[in-house]
């Protein structure tokens, strides 16, 4: 801590010393609030939740999951996990009963009617009579809690159906609900470095902002509590709240000799997905993930972009390299804003409402601007969806190297305990038809391996640049694994981004003539597209 901020620290201290017995009260009761459900028996609030949880659960895996699970498979998995609280615990099973044992000991058996062919409600009691079992007779399992209990239990369940269905615990979803929907918030980044609290980005359009606060602000105390020896989600809690609240700041600033308070009221945030830059007279825009405001952000930005380059905007590059993906409904909002007509994306799976088709309404934001998409092997999920939809409809260059190969969408249940499963309930299919999933998106033009984009374009300008397979790649069938490998090996996926990426691409949009040759190197075979009864009947591969 630099001198001045320390000594800015110092009154902040004295008056949080003088206020210690209120501060301490909420942590004096959040400790009473948890003793019920660690150490000694379970109460009978413990029971209730056990079996909402696991009814609800296996309820939710049964009704949505893209394939018919096996509950009693399922149970047994999850049960097994009590195994890593206490490693004297061992469940055995079939389809029709399960067993608790201890050190050797039977301590419950279940027997299930109809087994194998039973639903959600007899599995999930039976769980629920094993989960008391082993809190009643484990002292380990007692005191992990229930939070443990459940993430250890669902991690079972959830892990015998996918790599993308996952299990999130109370506080883990409650972050991500905030990251997807937004928060009560002032609208800054915070990091927590040897006791100093310092800003490191303010949101646009956000209360912060407003209030004049900056980059590598410091915060002494938050509401006239001193923020030393504070953790970051220390800091983050504080800073949130309802909105309309406010929350009081003690900031420090480079260059000023006195600390100064700033009270800020807080809003609605949205995490900030979208960031813009000019590069001449193109407008780069990198969209990292898709939350609830990643489309209204960019068609923003891009409106301010047009402002500020004006007649003289050549082109845009969308920058989705990185980008892990996130809400499909935000993804096909963004690949809308670009295209006047033509299919998004369209989705399948076994749940009568997953078979959703998306179809492009008019409006095209870039009023025809050619569009270069960078892509790498991170690009993931929604973030393929808009490179696949772009590309498939004629609208944009993809440049880079084969995306990650997420093509499956994730349903979001809350259980009872205010935790999430992600279940996989659906694949998604690119407007000409191919499965996304396992395969990803080939690049129009490959960089792998590349590095000069000065070559590249040469090479575009003479024909050299092979054209994407799509015939093929429209062909292979989505449980073919080794044909789908085969294609990805053409443009093998890169993790780590390449500077030739936009390079190429602020090249290629200043030459219009060899972008639309570019265009054409994508152009999807007619003869491959799936009309929508043959589409619903692709197989899934998880």
């Amino acid at each position: 801590m630099n001198a001045q901020v320390k000594s800015q620290a110092v009154a902040g201290r004295a008056r949080r010393r003088a206020l210690l017995p209120l501060a301490l009260m909420p942590l004096l009761l959040g400790l009473a609030a948890c003793a019920g459900t660690s150490g000694g028996a379970p109460v009978a609030g413990d029971a209730a939740l056990d079996r909402d949880m696991m009814v609800s659960g296996l309820g939710d895996i049964n009704s949505i999951y893209i394939n018919k699970p096996r509950l009693d498979e399922l149970t047994l998995a999850g049960m097994q996990q009590l195994s890593s609280l206490d490693p004297a615990i061992r469940v055995e099973g079939d389809k029709d009963d399960i067993k608790l044992f201890r050190e050797g000991r039977l301590l419950d058996a279940e027997r299930i009617a109809d087994g194998e062919d039973a639903g959600a409600k007899e599995w999930g009691r039976a769980a629920a009579e094993l989960l008391g079992e082993a809190r009643r007779n484990s002292q380990a399992v007692s005191d992990a809690g229930s939070e443990r209990i459940y993430e250890a239990v669902f991690t079972g369940i959830i892990g015998k159906l996918d790599g993308f269905s996952r299990y999130s615990g109370a506080s883990a979803a409650k972050e991500e609900r905030a990251a997807r929907d937004g928060f009560g918030g002032i609208g800054v980044r915070i990091s927590v470095e040897d006791d100093q609290v310092r800003i490191t980005a303010v949101m646009h359009y956000t209360p912060a902002e407003r209030m004049g606060l900056r980059r590598d602000d410091i915060i002494l105390e938050i509401n006239g509590d001193s923020v030393e020896g504070l953790t970051q989600i220390d800091v983050v809690n504080l800073l949130r709240g309802e909105v309309d609240s406010r929350v009081s700041l003690l900031v420090a600033r480079e260059g000023r000799d006195d600390s100064f308070e700033v009270s800020v009221k807080r809003a609605h945030v949205v995490p900030e997905t979208v960031s813009y830059r000019r590069e001449g007279n193109i407008a780069y825009f990198r969209v990292f993930s898709f939350n609830s405001e990643t489309a209204n952000t960019l068609k923003r930005e891009i409106k301010d972009a047009k402002i500020e380059i004006g007649k003289k905007l050549k082109g845009i590059v969308l920058d989705l390299r990185g980008n892990p993906g996130g809400l499909v409904p935000q993804s096909v909002a963004v690949a809308n804003l670009f295209l006047e007509e033509g299919r998004i994306v369209s989705i399948h799976g076994r749940h009568p409402d997953s078979h959703q088709y998306f179809e492009a309404s008019e409006g095209d934001v870039a009023e025809g601007k050619p569009i270069a998409v960078l892509i790498d092997g991170n690009s993931a999920s929604a973030a393929e969806i808009v490179a696949a939809a772009l590309q498939d409809n004629g609208r944009a260059v993809v440049i880079g190297s084969n995306s990650y190969g997420k093509g499956t969408v994730q349903n979001i249940k809350t259980l009872p305990n205010q935790g999430e499963i992600k279940l996989t309930w659906a694949r998604f299919h690119a407007p000409s038809g191919y499965t996304l999933h396992h395969l990803g998106v080939l690049p129009t033009v490959c960089t792998s391996g590349k590095v000069s984009a000065e070559k590249l374009l040469a090479e575009l300008k003479s024909g050299q640049v092979p054209q994407v397979p799509t015939l093929r790649r429209n062909s292979a069938k989505p449980d073919d694994t080794a044909a789908l490998d085969a294609l990805r090996r053409l443009c093998p996926a890169r993790r780590a981004e390449d500077p030739v990426d936009l390079e190429l691409a602020l090249r290629l949009l200043d030459q219009p003539s060899v972008y639309a040759s570019a265009v054409g190197l994508a152009q999807p075979p007619a003869a491959a597209q799936l009309d929508d009864a043959a589409e619903a009947q692709l197989p899934f591969v998880p």
